[in-house]
C-alpha cells in the first residue's frame, strides 16, 4: 500500500448525506439501487448507483444517513449519471456494508 500525505486525504470530500429516494436499476450489470442523497444546503442532492441490494431493501434505505465522496467527477453507469460514491465495506461474500455515522448528524458535514 502506497502511503499518502495529509494533503492527499484532505482533497477527498467525504460528507454525510441522507438517502431521500431509492429506485430500481434493472439495467445494471450487477444488482444495484439508484439513489438520491441529500448532502445539505451547500452540496444539495446527488445521484448515485450502489451495489448494496444484498443487505439493504429500498424501504429501509430511505432516511438512512451514509458517507459519500462528493468531489469525484460524474461517471456514466449505463443510463445513470453517478454524481457521488456512497462508501461501504465489502465482505468476503461480496456483500457491501454501508459506512454510516453511528449518531445522526447534519447533512453535509465533512468526515475528518
Amino acid at each position: 500500500m502506497e502511503p499518502i500525505d495529509w494533503d492527499d486525504f484532505a482533497r477527498v470530500e467525504l460528507r454525510v448525506g441522507t438517502i431521500v429516494e431509492v429506485l430500481d436499476f434493472p439495467e445494471a450489470r450487477k444488482p444495484a439501487w439508484r439513489l438520491v442523497v441529500d448532502f445539505g444546503d451547500e452540496i444539495g442532492l446527488k445521484k448515485s448507483s450502489a451495489q448494496i441490494t444484498d443487505l439493504y431493501g429500498k424501504e429501509e434505505l430511505v432516511g438512512r444517513q451514509v458517507i459519500g465522496v462528493v468531489n469525484f467527477p460524474p461517471r456514466q453507469i449505463g443510463p445513470v449519471r453517478s454524481e457521488c460514491l456512497v462508501t461501504g465495506f465489502v465482505r468476503d461474500d461480496g456483500a457491501v456494508v454501508l459506512a454510516v455515522p453511528d449518531t445522526p448528524v447534519k447533512n453535509g458535514l465533512k468526515l475528518l
